[in-house]
Parts: structure tokens; sequence; C-alpha cells
């Protein structure tokens, strides 16, 4: 700015001089000296080219204030140069970098775009200076500007003091920290913001500060060294997100802290290899070893020593070492006074102070025998052996010899002192000893019984005592053998999952990739066989993916759920080896319904007619899949002319007169109208989250309850008063009928008379056939005065009669069923009467149409008295059926 000043006052001052130099010398000189220049006095002055000063809120100027960030892809435009020349001469600009600068940009010389060329990182620079230029081609001017680069999330939360290993004592209080964790954003802003969570599933045992990143072992819980000496806590690290590349990005890292626990003096010692059992013999000495205990502290971590006295039962005869526990005779076998001693022993611990701290008590049994001084002995190939090693697969066959294991037991007793039993002790049933019994020596057998119990997975080793008892010793010697078999393991399991099916619940219009539910399976095996891979297959499975090593299964990415689609899903999973073994597992995904579709009418206008005492319905659809998002509540918003005249059921729409207005007079009294016409505003809305809601306009026509004389027909036209559609429809069909049948009794007329080669006329002569009683029917929409009038019979005539009738109307309802009342909406003449078979009757109603049916069969005569009772009786029901049929009308 202060370079521009100077200039400006430069050329004030030129213009200054060439007007006083015009004055003095009047143009008398075509050149003029000044300062040792000859300048000629009519040439113009070249004022230098600026830039425009445009300020930080435009894109274009002198880069005056102006900021970039640093996630800007290379090669965007960033900024324009804009200046100008005095004189209107063409100018070009420059940019050019202090020297051993990285150059980020590059510019246009003609338009002054700046293009950036290198990424920029506002962690490594957050600012850079730039030296800008114009010039017009004689004069130019250099202008420094500073560039700010702002920041972008673009950089995760650094560690500072992890990947860590602590060592806490598992006495440690409930609610203490044990370790402070720290870890550093780079970024500004909320960007730079960390906070901190436990990675599952140390959340149940540990519990971390999301600010200050403090860990601490959570309330409630307490360490456990001889459960777990080692934790692995898994830290994650969030920012607060931020602006990278146009999108809200959160960064996160995770580190691991080793936790190791260091033992508490909190577990009493414990006996090895009870029960304990001696012997004293008849030649045995003071000072002879009788037994020896050994316990060992429960706090294996960092074990105290032990020390071993008697409780009771020693009666002083005999005496512990407090060190080796080892238990010795203090007197003579002859002054015993009993033959068995049950001798409690104490293990106490002792701690760096030389206290006595917790105990544990076990029993001795010592038993004073007489002389049986051979007890048995195992001897393995080399001579006496206690302990035997094999080496073998895990799940052997059933009934196999451990042939590995050479094991000869001997007692050099006579007789009864050298009879003595073998037992195998150890985990479970899975080996047998053979032979149970021995006298004197055998060769030991042992056989496998239970082949899936002998598991690598269960037990890495098998230990096992093999006991030899004597039988019929008091004494009972025994020896005792220490087996341990290693088992080496094969591939035989397969995966195994933590259930045997999955049940996930995801909302619908979830984004693709979304994560659905994660499946879990172990293999037990070692090594390569223990690697577990996961799929899905079946019908369902389209729309979904699934990691391969973490189990996660997540949508595909281009799935969109939507619940009134599809809202149920279920595949298989498969968690297979790599020898090939799988398991499967059912997943079921159920797509939550969301409440994205409002209730809408089939009409927003609609139009109904009420008669007093009987409700109208209007009814709105939710196309949503779930309740309570199709679950539809009514109200009515407004009413005109008067609001309160209806109620309407919110859950149904019947929309009915309050219960006071029982007719048209109190209606017009309420609206001192004669016009009965109503328009409501009424209100459809589901009961979702939100709630959405529709409304449209009913109009409705009050109207008083009237029995019209048309019978079932106007009943339908009053039902049907406000969808005309279905009374034309009705009326279309029945004209249609009536033409059809009209064509049909023509055309075989016609035929019949072309047949007869006759023309008969419109009306034609037909004679009664003899002894043929003829029944007169009553028109069914006149009432007869009595009941009898409805039914007659005609006399029979010796002579032939001859009547007319219509031949356009058909005379054959033999096969017609009759249908009862209601009774037709159209009156028509009776038609003659039909055919009669024994036990047979068939009655028919005359109806507007008309069919043609098979010619009747000639009618047997019958007696008049049968004809008047029959037809009596078929008044009667049919009274009985228009009765019933009256009140369900009524009601």
């Amino acid at each position: 700015m202060k370079k521009r000043t100077n200039i400006r006052e430069f050329k004030m001052l030129w213009f200054l001089f060439k007007a006083k130099c015009k004055k003095m010398f009047c143009n008398a000189f075509l050149f003029t000296n000044f300062g040792g220049i000859m300048l000629p006095s009519s040439a113009q002055a070249d004022f230098a080219p600026y830039f425009y000063d445009n300020g930080p809120s435009s894109n274009n100027g002198n880069l005056a204030l102006f900021s970039l960030s640093e996630d800007t892809p290379v090669g965007t435009q960033i900024y324009q140069l804009n200046g100008t020349d005095p004189e209107g001469q063409e100018v070009r600009y420059g940019l050019s970098f202090d020297p051993g600068s990285k150059e980020y940009f590059r510019v246009d010389p003609k338009s002054g775009n700046i293009t950036l060329v290198e990424t920029m990182d506002r962690e490594q620079q957050d600012s850079v200076d730039v030296n800008i230029s114009i010039t017009d081609g004689r004069s130019k001017v250099v202008e420094r500007v500073t560039i700010f680069v702002t920041d972008a999330n673009d950089e995760k939360p650094e560690f500072q003091n992890m990947p860590a290993i602590i060592d806490v004592l598992e006495t440690t209080e409930s609610g203490k920290s044990i370790y402070k964790v720290e870890a550093v954003d780079k970024d500004t802003g909320s960007g730079g913001s960390v906070t901190y969570h436990l990675q599952s599933p140390h959340s149940n045992l540990f519990a971390i500060d999301i600010n200050s990143g403090v860990l601490r072992i959570k309330s409630g819980q307490m360490l456990d060294y001889e459960k777990t000496k080692t934790h692995f806590v898994t830290v994650i690290a969030k920012d607060g997100g931020g602006n990278l590349n146009g999108k809200e990005q959160f960064m996160s890292s995770s580190a691991t802290l080793t936790v190791n626990m260091i033992d508490a003096q909190d577990t009493p010692p414990f006996f090895i290899g009870t029960p304990y059992f001696g012997y004293v013999y008849e030649i045995s000495v003071p000072g002879s070893e009788i037994f020896t205990v050994s316990a060992k502290d429960g706090d294996v971590g960092n074990p105290n020593p032990v020390s071993y006295s008697f409780e009771e039962g020693d009666d002083g005869v005999f005496g512990i070492n407090k060190t080796s526990g080892c238990i010795s005779l203090l007197v003579a076998p002859i002054y015993l006074k009993r033959e068995i001693f049950n001798i409690k022993v104490r293990a106490t611990e002792i701690s760096p102070e030389a206290k006595d701290l917790d105990y544990g008590v076990t029993t001795v049994v010592i038993r004073v025998v007489d002389l049986n001084n051979n007890p048995p002995t195992f001897y393995g190939e080399n001579g006496p052996q206690n302990m035997f090693e094999l080496t073998m697969y895990e799940h052997p066959p059933e009934g196999e010899i451990l042939r590995g294991l050479k094991i000869t037991v001997n007692d050099s007793d006579k007789g009864a002192n050298a009879k003595f039993n073998l037992r195998l002790i150890g985990p479970g049933r899975m080996l047998r000893a053979v032979p149970q019994t021995v006298l004197n020596e055998a060769q030991v057998t042992i056989l496998v019984e239970d082949s899936a119990a002998m598991d690598y997975e269960k037990h890495h080793f098998l230990t096992y005592k093999l006991l030899a008892v004597e039988i019929d010793t008091p004494e009972r010697f025994s020896a005792t053998a220490h087996i341990i078999i290693h088992l080496l393991d094969t591939n035989d399991n397969a995966p195994k999952f933590s259930s045997d099916y999955y049940i996930a619940r995801i909302p619908e219009n979830s984004p693709g990739g979304s994560n659905v539910v994660s499946v879990t399976a172990l293999d037990p095996d070692s090594g390569p066989w223990g690697e577990v891979k996961y799929s899905i297959y079946g019908s369902g499975a389209d729309v979904f993916l699934i990691q391969p090593t973490s189990g996660i299964i997540y949508t595909q990415p281009w799935a969109s759920l939507d619940a009134e689609v599809r809202s149920k899903y279920n595949f298989y999973v498969k968690a297979e080896d790599a020898e090939g073994k799988y398991s499967l597992a059912e997943v079921f995904v159920t797509v939550l319904d969301l409440n994205d579709h409002p209730p809408a009418f089939n009409n927003n206008f609609l139009e109904k007619t009420m008669v007093i005492g009987a409700p109208v319905k209007i009814e709105a659809m939710d196309n949503d899949a779930e309740v309570p998002n199709n679950v539809i509540e009514y109200a009515i918003m407004k009413a005109e002319p008067d609001n309160n005249i209806f109620d309407i059921n919110a859950d149904t729409g019947e929309i009915k007169l309050k219960s006071y207005i029982k007719s048209m007079a109190i209606i017009q009294n309420i609206t001192k109208k004669r016009d009965c016409s109503w328009s409501l505003v009424v209100q459809a809305r589901d009961r979702g989250q939100p709630s959405f809601s529709t409304t449209a306009v009913v109009k409705i026509d009050i109207t008083e309850a009237t029995q019209l004389k048309g019978g079932p027909l106007g009943s339908f036209i009053e039902m049907n008063r406000n969808n005309s559609l279905q009374i034309i429809g009705m009326l279309f069909g029945i004209i249609s009928l009536v033409v059809i049948v009209t064509v049909i009794i023509s055309t075989a007329t016609f035929l019949r008379n072309k047949k007869s080669n006759r023309i008969l006329p419109s009306r034609r002569v037909r004679r009664r056939p003899p002894k043929q009683p003829f029944w007169n029917f009553k028109s069914p929409f006149k009432s007869s005065e009595t009941p009898r009038e409805d039914f007659t019979v005609q006399e029979e005539q010796q002579e032939p009669e001859v009547i007319v009738n219509n031949v356009n109307y058909n005379n054959n309802f033999s096969t017609v069923v009759r249908h009862w009342p209601p009774p037709p909406c159209a009156p028509s003449l009776p038609p003659p009467p039909p055919t009669y078979l024994p036990g047979e009757r068939h009655w028919t109603v005359p109806t507007v149409s008309a069919v043609v049916v098979p010619k009747p069969k000639k009618k047997p005569t019958m007696d008049r008295r049968d004809t008047v009772n029959k037809a009596l009786v078929s008044e009667l029901k049919m009274r009985l059926e228009q009765k019933k049929m009256a009140s369900l009308y009524n009601t």
C-alpha cells in the first residue's frame, strides 16, 4: 500500500510539472531539459500499472488476506489476479516464490488465473508467502502477499502414550483409575477435539472417561488374578468431526493397553495328592518317616512359603517338619495306644514379615500294622518307576491299547499280602486299567474307554494316578504310578456359531452398506484349523454382504430396504474352516417400518346420504406396513352450518347424528333451515411418529327413513342413491336381459311357424287339454280380500274351451326355482300353473325377464281337494317368509 501511494504521488507531481512547463515556455522549445534528460515537451508520462484491492471476500484482485483450505484438489483455479494500467496498456501477471520454498501455485500471465499445483498441508505449513507482479511492458509493480492455509479434518488422533503395558494389583478398588490415555489430533476446531471409548468386550470390566481419557475399573467390578492374568484393553480415540473434501468426516484410531494382574495374597494354601495314608510297622523305630504332606499357596502368581503343623489327633507320638511336611514317629510302636490315627494337619502361609496368614487343613490317616514289609511296586523297562509318559493323537479308537506304556506291577509278599487291586484315577472315565485284581505280578494294560472325552481342546495333557492297593492285609499297602499323556491336535471340530439363529432389525430406508448384525463362530482347533471364514446364501441374501473374517453382515451398497415392499428376510450364514468343515446358522432380518406414508382418502370430496338413525362411513387408507403407523384415527375438524350435530367413531370412521336427534324437525329447529345438507371437514391421522394427517370434505344429505313402494328395487335405489353408476348398471342389465329373452322367444316362434308351413297371428288360439285344472294367480302387488282368492281352481269342463294367451310371454316355468320375498320390483302377469309331479311342486315368481325352458311334461290329473290344501299350505309358508324378510329389512 505504501508503494502504491508513492506511485500516485509521483504521478501527481509529474502532472503539475507539465502544467508549469507549458505556462513558462509556451511551447517555445521542442525539448526540455529535466534532470539531465531531454524529454519531448509534447510526450505523455508513463504511469505504472496497479492491482485492484477487492478485499478478502473477493476471488479476484491482489490476493489480499486470501485463505485456502488444505483439502483443495490439485488443479483447482483458486484466484484471479486483476489489475489495470492508467494508459490502458495490456498488462501481464507474474507469480514467484522465495528461493528454496515450495511452489504451490502457477499463474496464467494473460488471464491472471492462479491454479493450485501442489498438495497443501496445514499441519506442516499454515501460510504461503507469494510475490505477485503486474507489468505493462515498461513498468512492473511487485507486491508480496501471504496466503493463509485453513484446516480440514484430515488427521487422525495420535496416541502419545500407547500402546503400553501396566501392572495392576488384583485387589485394586472398584472405580479407581489405573491409567490415563493421551491422544492428540493436529487438526483445529472440532476436528482437533478427542474423545475416548473402549472397544468391547472390555466395557464390562473397565470404563474410560470420554473427555479426559482416564481408565478406571468399572464400578461394582473386581479384578481376579486367578481368573485372568492379563487383560488387553483396546482404546479408540475419535475426533469431533469436520469438513474434508466437502463432506462431514470423523477420524479415529485405536491402540491396545496391556494390563497385567499382580497376584495378591487372597487364596489359602491347598494340599496336593490327597487323601493321605501312612503306616507304622512293628519294626519301625523312633524317628522313622511315616508320610510327607505337600501344600502350595493358592496365590500362584506370588506364592508365600508354607509352614506345617498338627491341629489334633497326633496324641504326642508323631511329629511334623514345619518346612518339608514330613511326619515322623517319635516313640516305639509298642507305645502306640491305637491302631488308626486321624491326624489333622494345618498348612499356613507365612508372609515376608514372618506373620501367619491364611491356612488350609487336611486329614492324614496313619495305620499301625503288623509286619508286611513289601508293598506293591511299579516297574518300567529299566526297573522300578513311578512316572510314565506317552504322546498320542486325540480321539483314539475306543478299546485301543496304549502300547507306548510298558508298566509292570509286583508285590514281593506271599499269599494274601501279595494280592492287590489296580485302580486308575484321573479326569473322567477316558481310560481303564486291566487287570483290576493282581496276585504277585502282572503286566498292566491301559485301554481307551471314552474316545470323545480325550479332546485336545479340553486337555492338552492328561494326568492319571495308577494305584495298587492291597486287599486282604491290615496294612493295605499301596503304590502310586503317575501317567502323563500328551495329546496332539487334529481337525476334529467344525466351527460353531454362538447361536443357531440370529435376529436383526434394521430401519427401512437405511443407506447401502449399513451394518445389520454380527455373527460369531468359534473353532476350538489350533492353527489354521481354527481360522473361520464366513459366507451367506439363500433366497433372502441377495441384498446383503458379509465380511469373511469378522462376520459382520451389512447391506449391499445399492440396496434400498422398504418395509412396504418386503419386511422379512431370512438366509443362512456359513462358517467354514481350512479343511471345509462348516456349520450353518439362520439369520432373520426384519425391516422396521417408518411412518413415511400419510393416510389418503379415495376422494378429497365425498358425498353421503344419511338416514336418521343410521350412520354413514368414510374410510382412508395408509400404505405403511406396521402398526401404529397404519392405524388411522378420524376426527371432525369442522362442520357447517352447525358443529354440534355429528359424532364420529375415531376408529371406524362412522359418522352419526347426536343421540338426541331423532327426526328432521329437530335438525330444522337447530339450523332454522329446511335444507338438511352439511359440509364436514374430516381429518384422518395415523398414530406413527411423526404423525401424518390428511383431510377430506364430506357432504352429507340428511333424510328420514321411508318405505318405498318399489319393494327391493326401491330399497336398492335408496341404498345406492349416492352411487348412480351402480343404479344405471343394474337398469341396463335388466333391459338387456329383457331384450335378449324377447329375441330368443321371437326366434323360437318364427322357427316353429316356419317348420309347420303356416304363419300364426300375433295372438293365437290354444285349446285347453281336457281334465286340466287351471290356476288363477292374482297380481302379487294387489291385496286380496281373502287368502283363498289368491289360489283358485276352475271347474273342469266336458267340452274344450278356447282361450287366448299372449304368445310373447313365456308359459314354461317348470324348472325355475322359486325365490321368496322380497317381492319383485316390477309388476307382471302371473304365469300358468307349473307341471305337477307326485311329491314335488315347483313355484315361480313372475319377473320382468323370462327364460326358455324345455317343454313341460303332461300334467297328471289331481283331486280338487288336494290342490286347494296344497295351495293353502304354500300360501302360509310364503306369508311366514314375508314376515321374516320384513323384520330383517326393518332392522
